[in-house]
């Protein structure tokens, strides 16, 4: 007997894989992350939401204390000293990001060109990546103090014939350089990595055309970075927010208070007796660097995507 069509087509078509159970997350994945899940609860976590508790409180860091309410956070808004280092901390890291950034930027298109020794070049220009930066400081504070004074007095340049540390409207300048001169090289090779995934082709058809460097510059090698730029200024901006030892080598917060950073006020406190009060400073700054977190996770994921 012969088969019909139908019965001919539903034997010939392959058999349906039998439906398998989702399987939930394998165990051993879970082993793995348990360390460290241990050490960030132990470590941060729970410091952090105690140090959260504690601002509410009028603890001094150790003996009694009486919950208190919101009275830290209504004084340290009015307090000028917190205000001060606050606004001096978002202005330090915006004027920062903007000079690490454009010289990042920058000296990666020269190092990605066809330039003889660009290797030997970005090996040394990662170098300051390497070295502490409390031993940067140091050395940068030496030369602000002696010997760019000296060499300012022996051509006659009178307004850098004094350290300019010493002087609190120009300190945080000097704060600037080194802060921007330690963190170039690790922007720089974000930036290189940037450049060097746009497909030649583009450059090439864009010189058939007739574009010259800057035109290709600024209508190909910008517009493709824009990724790139956003992400590594997010990134400068959180991680100069946390500008804590470099500050410390080269100036400790001074002329006077003129270069304290919340960081510098913050720890201060724990030294002065302010342990409460400087834990609702901390929670602040603390959800001020958290919403740029998250920008900077969400752009991220965009770019993933």
């Amino acid at each position: 007997m012969s088969l019909t069509t139908s019965d001919a087509t539903k034997s010939a078509a392959p058999a349906r894989p039998a439906p398998t159970r989702k399987r939930g997350p394998d165990r051993t994945h879970w082993l793995f992350l348990l360390p460290t899940l241990i050490v960030f609860t132990l470590c941060i976590a729970l410091p952090a939401v105690m140090g959260i508790f504690f601002s509410f409180t009028n603890s001094v860091g150790y003996g009694d204390w009486d919950f208190v309410g919101l009275a830290n956070y209504q004084l340290m808004f009015t307090d000028p000293a917190i205000m001060w280092s606050f606004g001096f901390t978002l202005g330090f890291s915006a004027v920062t990001v903007v000079v690490t950034n454009v010289i990042a930027f920058l000296l990666a298109v020269g190092l990605t060109s066809q330039i003889r020794g660009r290797v030997v070049l970005r090996t040394i220009f990662v170098i300051p990546m390497v070295v502490s930066p409390i031993i940067i400081a140091f050395v940068f504070q030496f030369l602000f103090a002696r010997s760019l004074p000296a060499a300012a007095q022996a051509v006659g340049f009178g307004p850098l014939e004094s350290s300019i540390l010493a002087d609190s409207d120009l300190a945080w300048i000097s704060i600037v350089i080194v802060t921007a001169w330690q963190a170039i090289p690790g922007t720089m090779l974000i930036y290189i990595a940037g450049l060097v995934a746009i497909p030649h082709d583009v450059y090439e058809a864009s010189s058939i055309d007739g574009a010259g460097p800057w035109k290709q510059l600024l209508t190909i090698t910008v517009p493709l970075m824009t990724g790139y730029i956003v992400i590594n200024v997010i990134l400068t901006f959180k991680n100069f927010l946390n500008a804590y030892d470099i500050i410390v080598g080269l100036t400790d917060g001074g002329p006077g208070t003129s270069t304290r950073t919340v960081a510098m006020t913050i720890f201060s406190g724990f030294t002065d007796g302010d342990y409460a009060y400087q834990m609702a400073t901390a929670t602040i700054f603390f959800l001020i660097t958290l919403a740029i977190a998250l920008v900077q996770l969400r752009l991220m994921r965009r770019k993933e995507k």
